[in-house]
């Protein structure tokens, strides 16, 4: 049986599909005088921007991915599921307080800031070392075997484990540091947030395909 619906699993295809389609096409239609390697992807979706009304349904889509994918995502840790919505909600929220045509925007900064925050945190808080599943066994002694169900440890799905899901937030992080660097001092912060954004977005991907594939061992006679 598998551990996660197959909805999860086009869901958090999805998710790094939209954000690269979106910011793709929003930067075509943007023009030559976008630099996609020092302007940053919130300026797609600023107001007036020529691919505003593409780059801010992306970032809706994106969002609800990350939504589902955390709702059916079962295997994760309630918190990091939890982590993983909060993350979603708030690209979700970058359409009601977008990046103005010029100068800051304090709520759109606090956006951007508590979604990232929580999409680099979330596969840490998700980490299973062990996950339980029944198992049917026949009571001992009995002439008719009777099925009775009993609990059996096995190890979680490989991107639930502490070491990667560590390493993946690790990286996350110094991401989110290269982005500051790049954006007050190397003038290469678009190169530096789709990385980031990227890797994100693809991290759930990674979780769900290790619980498919986890669920198909399962399967197997122990």
């Amino acid at each position: 049986m598998r551990s996660v619906p197959w909805w999860v699993l086009f869901s958090s295809v999805c998710a790094p599909i939209l954000l690269v389609g979106g910011w793709a096409v929003s930067a075509h239609l943007q023009g030559p005088g976008y630099d996609p390697a020092s302007a940053t992807i919130s300026i797609l979706a600023s107001d007036g921007a020529a691919g505003y009304w593409v780059m801010t349904p992306a970032l809706l889509a994106l969002g609800a991915c990350h939504v589902v994918t955390a709702t059916g995502l079962r295997p994760a840790a309630p918190f990091g599921r939890a982590a993983l919505a909060g993350g979603g909600l708030s690209a979700m929220l970058l359409a009601l307080f977008p990046a103005p045509a010029s100068g800051g925007s304090f709520a759109h900064g606090v956006v951007v800031a508590v979604g990232f925050s929580l999409l680099a945190v979330w596969p840490v808080l998700a980490v299973r070392r062990r996950v339980s599943r029944r198992r049917v066994v026949a009571a001992a002694g009995d002439t008719w075997p009777r099925p009775t169900a009993r609990p059996s440890d096995r190890t979680a799905p490989w991107a639930l484990r502490p070491a990667p899901s560590v390493t993946a937030a690790a990286l996350m992080w110094l991401g989110g540091a290269w982005f500051l660097l790049a954006l007050y001092t190397l003038d290469t912060a678009g190169a530096a947030e789709r990385v980031l954004t990227f890797a994100q977005s693809f991290w759930p991907l990674v979780v769900v395909v290790s619980c498919f594939r986890h669920g198909a061992d399962d399967g197997r006679p122990d």
